[in-house]
């Protein structure tokens, strides 16, 4: 999965920069015939290249959306907030919550409550995002392990007081024996498909599938030992055999090795001096293939943990950046007890009430996860799968779940057990809100008592009504995804101005959470209605870029233009919820029309 806890600059500069180029089959396929024997399964488009189409460092830092760190709009509490939640119900809203007007919201009771629901055993703790790190070349190769215990200072008395306060603190609030929090996450699983929907309160905000054939489709985030089977210098890039049908590219850029190896010396070596035709290497997916692009590689291998990710071989270090400076120092000071000496650590923002003990084991369970990878490694002698991502709940859980969700209902036995069992392994203080759902019992399916089977049909039209009569066209296009705003149905009050400007404000809301829920990446262009007053125009700006700092995703956006065209890029890992409940027309190729050719004869 993603791991957004690693600012790796340059690597996310290249990833926003190979949305903006595309690059056509037959140029890549006649380097490949040029470079040596052909091999079918490097007839795809390549993965955008990372050298063009590349907007200036200015213009791409002030279009990034910045993330709210933790305490941005509330100070932290430094004491568990005591006894029963605040009777007026506003106790367990979130900085976001409050950042968006502070008015007080009518609480639902939730949780998948009725006779068909069993509440579990006891849970976890929240995924993160953003983190600062010092990157430094990493070694070939994976080496045994030295050093597990870190370095540093022991720990003092005190420490068993202050862990026993993180945890008392990240046990959520609860009202009349029911626990609170502003999100839910609902798990359906059928034969051959599984579903994980997230909402917050009542209205779904994002949605997940996974099937069988993900195996092929959905593999960001797996290890792989791969074999080199062409090496493209024009294209700085290397087709790799990961032993799925299409070929994955791996760049330059992604490319980690020993000076030492390199025939060719020099400060920046070629992509050809470094890999070889048929040479086998450990990689790792960073972006599933998407249509005919095959699916890009990095041989810097991260391991997510709960609290903690993992680089193996790697200097790597560094703090969730969203988390406030007293947590950063607290956590500083653990990471430098417990950090092993030759592999990198990133602790997530999901850290911020982990105790020391609780990193330990996160790390000394990825370290066994390492090792076991490393060993595999060192034997096979082809094209092989070495680790595959846990199944979708499990990730969304290990990415998401935290005290802001007052439940995890699941209507499969198995998935329920082993969701609670990770769960308990990690922050048995929350596990009490993952239940299980018995859908002959309750006799409506788990979609259907909450009413996401209908927001899902309506995430899938190309029309979004808006409240205030307007209107949102979505379109996708191979380059690109394309939202025109209309005002509809919305006629105003007082003057033009005026109605189109709160018109657009209601777009940039509805089209953030749009994008959230459809999984919409890449480049997008949003044609809002045009405003005369400058200002207007920024505020219309301002308004979206807050909308989607809500949004985990990284994603930029750049001014409005003359004609009323907002330029954005959000990071695109699948290819969206349309595609995931749709296939191409037979009769017209996606095109959308059918062509009567007969009028040529």
């Amino acid at each position: 999965m993603d791991h957004p806890e690693i600012d790796q600059t340059s690597k996310e500069q290249s990833g926003e920069r190979a949305e903006r180029e595309k690059t056509p089959a037959e140029s890549a396929d006649q380097r490949t015939a040029d470079s040596g024997s052909h091999d079918d399964r490097n007839d795809i488009e390549m993965p955008k290249p990372l050298s063009e189409g590349r907007p200036s460092v200015a213009a791409s830092e002030k279009a990034l959306v910045r993330k709210p760190r933790i305490g941005d709009t509330m100070p932290i509490p430094t004491t568990p907030p005591p006894g029963p939640a605040d009777p007026s119900g506003n106790g367990d809203e979130s900085a976001d919550a409050k950042s968006d007007g502070g008015q007080k919201r009518r609480r639902r009771r939730g949780g998948g409550g009725g006779r068909g629901t069993v509440r579990g055993g006891q849970a976890g703790d929240g995924g993160g995002r953003s983190a600062e790190q010092t990157k430094q070349p990493k070694s070939k190769g994976a080496q045994p392990r030295k050093g597990r215990r870190g370095r540093g200072r022991g720990r003092s008395e005190s420490d068993g007081a202050a862990d026993a306060t993180l945890r008392e603190r990240r046990r959520g609030r609860e009202r009349n024996g029911k626990p609170l929090g502003r999100y839910f996450m609902a798990v359906q699983v059928r034969p051959g498909i599984s579903q994980v929907a997230v909402l917050e309160g009542r209205s779904l905000i994002e949605h997940y599938v996974s099937r069988p054939a993900d195996d092929v489709t959905q593999i960001h985030g797996n290890v792989y030992v791969g074999r080199v089977q062409n090496v493209l210098p024009g294209m700085e890039a290397a087709f790799v055999d990961i032993a799925t049908p299409k070929n994955a590219v791996l760049y330059r850029g992604d490319v980690q090795y020993d000076p030492g190896d390199i025939e060719q010396r020099g400060s920046n070596p070629r992509i050809e001096d470094i890999l070889k035709n048929k040479q086998l290497i450990a990689c790792q997916v960073t972006k599933n293939p998407i249509g005919h692009k095959g699916a890009r590689l990095t041989q810097e291998v991260s391991l997510p943990g709960r609290y903690v990710v993992l680089i193996p071989n790697s200097k790597t270090y560094g703090i969730s950046k969203r988390l406030p400076d007293d947590v950063r120092k607290r956590l500083r000071g653990i990471l430098d007890r417990v950090k092993p000496d030759e592999h990198g650590l990133i602790v997530r923002t999901a850290a911020e009430n982990a105790t020391e003990e609780e990193l330990r084991a996160d790390m000394t369970m990825l370290l066994d996860q390492w090792e076991e990878i490393a060993a595999k490694a060192a034997k096979v002698q082809r094209p092989t799968l070495l680790y595959r991502e846990p199944e979708l709940a499990v990730r969304v859980i290990r990415e998401e779940f935290n005290a802001d969700y007052r439940g995890v209902v699941i209507d499969d036995r198995r998935l329920f057990e082993e969701v609670r069992a990770y769960v308990e392994a990690f922050s048995p203080e929350l596990s009490d809100r993952i239940e299980y759902y018995d859908p002959e019992a309750e006799q409506l399916s788990l979609f259907e008592r909450h009413h996401i089977h209908e927001q899902v049909h309506k995430a899938l039209d190309r029309k979004v009504w808006l409240p205030s009569g307007g209107s949102l066209i979505i379109e996708h296009t191979e380059a690109l995804s394309v939202i025109d705003v209309n005002t509809g149905k919305n006629v105003g009050k007082s003057n033009l101005e005026e109605t189109v400007f709160h018109n657009n404000l209601e777009a940039a809301e509805e089209i953030a959470k749009q994008l959230r829920l459809r999984d919409i990446g890449g480049i997008i262009v949003i044609d809002f209605i045009d405003m005369e007053i400058r200002d207007n125009r920024a505020k219309v700006v301002e308004a979206f870029r807050s909308a989607l700092a809500r949004d985990k995703t990284r994603s930029q956006v750049f001014d409005i233009t003359e004609l009323g065209l907002v330029e954005m890029t959000r990071k695109r890992i699948g290819e969206g919820l349309l595609t995931e409940y749709s296939e191409q027309c037979p009769d017209c190729e996606g095109r959308g029309v059918l062509v009567d050719y007969s009028m040529l004869d």
